[in-house]
């Protein structure tokens, strides 16, 4: 906020747009929305598009900083702000919109949490398969926001497959919408794409269309052992040229199974999953041969694969110090992007933890320390500079999580080749301002 603007005259002049019960600075309101570390000057939470369209006219026409928020999962991802004046929370942005299970759409407000939208779609036996990390708690908005995903982006893609329109609110606060309620809508921009994993940077979201799926009336999981990660790999090669598609297929690392109950093992493991008739399932058992050495089903799997989507917090809850790197690579170099992760973290006094789609080449890799006393920024620093520069041309580490100190030090972005001057001047059209997530991407 400008020196010349006390935070109580923030709260006030965001007060005669929400309410006074939907505008706060107490300190347990502000300490309970810091990002990263920093606490806001004041919370507001607008019950409509129209009022967040206002509190962002306000916000840019006075300079404040913005950050949008729902259920505060990935707010420490990228660098910490150097101030935050509102944190603009969509609690009161709920509801379904709409939904046809006839036509295979759903519109819901960005507030929204994916456990009402469960439940909805479950009474008609249809899915959204959003299963990123504690999915259940997590907003709409947030997680368009951060591009999130789990397990079944294997089988169904990630959200810009699936996602069919958006509804936003600009910096400036003006409303935009791309496309529409039905999946053939090919009116406008593909604005859909360039606001998921925008990071709230672009843009407050405040409603988004789905194609949602019908739910498998039935499916298993296979779990495969090898002794090293080469046998793994080798398999999952052979498994790309099957006929049979597969829900889920993730590796597991010997480190990473000690953070997914029940999957603890010292040998590399194949998590893969497969929807059909008793036929079809035995068909699966029978190509997979005596590589298995256990199934899951029922109730035991969808606690299975919640443990596996809720990998990188159940590591920091047990090691606030280690670090979480999102790392997307061609599918071929997959065996030597694991060998590269393990040095990079052996050599740096790092334990190793690797889980992640084996197909797609989209995984997790965690750091987690060796030592007992905390890492020294620098060790951060080069784990991350030695993994990366194992890694391809194509490939990318988002460093996800890691101790605020350590930020300062290096970019936790990577050095993907990217165009600044086009992401500049994206920003410069949809929040000319620059009001929206100051920082976060050092833009």
């Amino acid at each position: 906020m400008s020196s010349a603007t006390p935070a109580a005259t923030i709260t006030a002049e965001l007060a005669a747009i929400v309410g006074e019960s939907n505008a706060l600075d107490q300190e347990a309101a502000l300490k309970a929305a810091a990002i990263d570390g920093v606490l806001p000057a004041a919370v507001v939470s607008p019950g409509s598009a129209e009022e967040v369209a206002a509190v962002l006219r306000l916000a840019n026409s006075r300079q404040w900083s913005v950050v949008s928020a729902g259920a505060f999962g990935d707010q420490s991802t990228g660098f910490p702000p150097e101030r935050v004046d509102v944190v603009l929370n969509t609690r009161r942005l709920t509801g379904i919109e709409h939904y046809d299970p006839g036509d295979l759409t759903m519109g819901v407000a960005a507030g929204t949490r994916l456990s009402e939208i469960f439940q909805r779609l479950g009474e008609h036996r249809q899915m959204l398969p959003i299963d990123c990390a504690q999915a259940a708690g997590r907003t709409v908005g947030g997680v368009m926001a951060a591009a999130s995903s789990g397990p079944l982006k294997h089988g169904f893609g990630g959200l810009r497959e699936f996602c069919i329109g958006v509804k936003f609110v600009t910096g400036d606060g003006k409303l935009a919408r791309g496309g529409g309620r039905v999946v053939k809508n090919v009116a406008g921009y593909d604005l859909m794409k360039l606001m998921i994993g925008s990071w709230g940077t672009l843009g407050v979201m405040v409603e988004a269309n789905f194609k949602v799926f019908p739910k498998p009336r039935q499916t298993r999981t296979f779990i495969l052992d090898f002794l090293l990660s080469g046998g793994a790999v080798q398999f999952r090669d052979r498994l790309m040229k099957s006929a049979l598609p597969f829900l889920c297929a993730d590796i597991l690392s010997p480190r990473a199974s000690e953070y997914v109950p029940g999957m603890q093992s010292q040998n590399w493991r194949l998590l893969l999953r497969a929807a059909g008739s008793d036929t079809v399932l035995a068909r699966y058992r029978t190509e997979l041969g005596h590589y298995i050495v256990g199934d899951f089903e029922g109730t035991d799997e969808e606690r299975l694969w919640g443990a596996v989507s809720d990998f990188q917090e159940t590591v920091l809850a047990r090691h606030h110090n280690a670090m979480v790197m999102q790392v997307s690579v061609p599918p071929e170099s997959l065996g030597a992007v694991i060998g590269s992760a393990e040095r990079a973290g052996i050599e740096n006094n790092f334990l190793p933890a690797v889980l992640g789609r084996c197909n797609i080449g989209s995984l997790l890799v965690a750091l987690v320390p060796l030592a007992v006393d905390p890492p020294a920024a620098i060790q951060y620093v080069n784990a991350a500079s030695a993994f990366r520069a194992g890694l391809t041309k194509d490939s990318s580490a988002i460093v996800m999580r890691c101790p605020r100190e350590a930020k300062g030090h290096f970019n936790v972005w990577g050095d993907t080749p990217t165009d600044l001057g086009l992401m500049r001047t994206v920003k410069q059209a949809l929040d000319p301002g620059g009001i929206l997530d100051r920082g976060r991407f050092l833009l």
